[in-house]
């Protein structure tokens, strides 16, 4: 967290307890939370917090490019904190999102370059379907 506080003081922003709780909480989750989820974790131990801080801190770290933000439909946003561009799946039923190995779409960047003729700078890759847990048995 020293990396985080260093980094936000170098772009001058503010430094509180419940915005490095919310990037901590982004950073140790594996499911891509969406805002409600973060803050219904960290208001118990931050009973001051609201979910515009919540936010208005992933909007924050979004822009300084801390966390990458995952639009899964319908104005559903999720948070990952892995910044690289890689593909997720998303399940239509549940709403879990799932990074997927990039090591099979690494090279599409370039493929759609030669393609098109763009120069390909980023990539939000998004895969729908049902989780295991989710099929009916």
């Amino acid at each position: 967290m020293e990396t985080l506080v260093k980094f936000l003081k170098d772009n001058n922003c503010k430094i509180t307890p419940q915005r490095i709780a919310i990037y901590q909480a982004v950073k140790d989750s594996e499911d891509h939370p969406n805002a409600e989820a973060i803050y219904k974790k960290l208001a118990p131990a931050y009973p001051t917090i609201s979910l515009a801080t919540v936010y208005k801190s992933l909007e924050l770290f979004a822009g300084l490019g801390l966390v990458q933000v995952i639009n899964i439909g319908e104005n559903s946003f999720r948070y990952d904190s892995n910044t690289t561009s890689h593909p997720h799946v998303v399940c239509n039923k549940c709403q879990k999102v799932e990074d997927l190995e990039n090591e099979f779409f690494k090279h599409l960047s370039k493929r759609v370059e030669s393609l098109t003729g763009y120069q390909i700078d980023n990539q939000h890759l998004c895969f729908y379907g049902v989780c295991d847990a989710c099929v009916p048995s």
